[in-house]
C-alpha cells in the first residue's frame, strides 16, 4: 500500500524517491529469484501471463532466427491461446513455420512425440506446466531434457501453476518460464518471466532501458511488490493449502461423478492441479450451463476463463479426442483458500439440478 499511497518515485530516477522505489524493485527479484531457484539477474517484470508468454515466445524466435539457427517453433494444442495465437501471428505474418505435437486422451504430451514433431531448423519450444482448462500436468522436465539435446530453447507457461506446484527452475530444466501474480492471490495485470543466463531476448517492447534492456516500460512499483509479497506467501504456505487442495478437489470430483448422470472427469486422474477438477458433461451446452450456475451463486468457467462465453468447442478437448458435441459440454471447477466443504456441497446440488433441468428441456425440444 505505500507505494500506491505514499511513495511515488519512479525507478527509474536517480533522486531519493527513486531510489526508494528501485530498491523495492530489487528486493522483489531477489524474492522472485530466490522462489525459483535462479539469480536475480534472471528475472523480468512485465504486464503478466501473456506478456511473459509472448516476450519469451517472439523474442526467443527472433534472436534464434537473426543468428540463423532456423526458423521453426513447436508447441501442443491445449496451450493457452497466448501461447497459440502467439505461435500463429509468428507463422502468418512473421515467416516462421510451427508444428503442434499430439496429445493423449488425457491432454499430455509424451518425450518422444515431442522429439518426432522437431526438426533440424526448430529454434524453440513452449509448453505448459499446468493445463487451465483440464488441470493435466505435463511432464515439463522430460520435455525440456529434449529439447536440450537438441539445442532448442525451452520455454514453460507456468501461469497457472504458481503458487500450487514447485517452480524450482534448475529441476525444470527449462530455460524460460512465465507466471502471472493474480494466480496466486497476487495483484492483477503483473508478472515474471524467468530468463535464464546467456539467453538473450529481443524486446517485444522498444522505448527506455529499463529491465537492463529486455522490457521497456516505467515499472509498476505497487504491482511488482505485491507480486513478490504474494508469491512469497503462497511458497510459505503452500503445502498446508495444497494438500486442502486436494481434500476440496477429490470431494468435489467424488460428488460430481456421483450426483450428476454422463459426467467425464477430463484431464488426467492424478497428475493434475491440486485444487482443479474439470469434466465433460454430454448433451450439455456449457454456455447455457454456466448462466444457470451464475444466477445460483456458482462461479464456473466452460473451459478457459478467457474463452468464457465462447460457444465454439473447445480446442483443448478435441485435441484430447473428444468429438464436437462433448466439447461443447466443458466444465471447470476450482476449490481456493476460500473454499469450504459446504461450498463445494451446494456447487454440486446446483449443478446437479441445473444439468437436470436443462436435459429436460433438450427432450421436450
Amino acid at each position: 500500500m505505500p507505494w500506491f499511497t505514499q511513495d511515488f518515485g519512479n525507478a527509474s530516477s536517480l533522486h531519493g524517491p527513486g531510489r526508494k522505489a528501485e530498491q523495492a524493485i530489487e528486493d522483489a527479484r531477489e524474492t522472485v529469484a530466490r522462489i525459483l531457484n535462479c539469480h536475480p539477474g534472471e528475472i523480468v517484470f512485465n504486464g503478466g501471463g501473456t506478456e511473459g508468454d509472448n516476450h519469451a515466445i517472439r523474442g526467443g524466435a527472433w534472436h534464434m532466427r537473426h543468428a540463423g539457427h532456423g526458423a521453426h517453433l513447436v508447441s501442443s494444442p491445449v496451450e493457452h491461446s497466448a501461447v497459440g495465437e502467439t505461435l500463429v501471428r509468428l507463422s502468418e505474418v512473421q515467416g516462421f513455420t510451427h508444428s503442434l505435437t499430439p496429445v493423449d486422451h488425457y491432454g499430455r504430451c509424451t518425450p518422444d512425440a515431442l522429439l518426432a514433431t522437431c526438426r533440424s531448423d526448430t529454434v524453440l519450444a513452449s509448453f505448459m506446466l499446468a493445463n487451465n482448462e483440464v488441470g493435466s500436468l505435463q511432464p515439463v522436465s522430460e520435455l525440456a531434457g529434449i529439447a536440450r539435446e537438441q539445442g532448442i530453447l525451452f520455454h514453460c507457461d507456468a501461469v497457472q501453476a504458481a503458487g500450487q506446484l514447485p517452480l524450482d527452475v534448475f529441476e525444470l530444466g527449462v530455460d524460460l518460464l512465465s507466471i502471472s501474480g493474480h494466480k496466486f492471490y497476487g495483484p492483477k495485470g503483473v508478472g515474471a518471466l524467468y530468463l535464464r543466463s546467456g539467453i538473450t531476448l529481443e524486446s517485444n517492447l522498444t522505448g527506455g532501458s529499463h529491465e537492463d534492456g529486455r522490457r521497456a516500460g516505467t515499472h509498476n512499483t505497487p504491482l511488482i511488490v505485491g507480486l513478490a509479497r504474494a508469491l512469497e506467501l503462497a511458497e510459505q504456505e503452500r503445502e498446508e493449502h495444497v494438500a486442502r487442495f486436494r481434500r476440496m478437489r477429490d470431494h468435489l470430483i467424488e460428488q460430481v461423478m456421483l450426483r450428476v448422470p454422463g459426467a467425464e472427469l477430463s484431464g488426467h486422474p492424478v497428475e493434475r492441479l491440486p485444487g482443479h477438477a474439470s469434466f465433460v458433461l454430454d448433451g450439455i451446452d456449457s454456455g447455457t450451463l454456466l448462466m444457470h450456475l451464475d444466477v445460483n451463486g456458482v462461479a464456473a468457467s466452460g473451459g478457459s476463463a478467457c474463452k468464457t462465453g465462447n460457444p465454439e468447442p473447445s480446442a483443448v478437448l478435441l485435441a484430447m479426442g473428444y468429438d464436437e458435441r462433448q466439447a461443447t459440454g466443458g466444465l471447470r471447477l476450482t476449490a481456493g483458500r476460500s473454499t469450504s466443504e459446504d461450498d463445494i456441497d451446494y456447487a454440486v446440488n446446483v449443478l446437479a439440478s441445473s444439468v437436470e433441468k436443462l436435459r429436460r428441456l433438450v427432450v421436450a425440444t
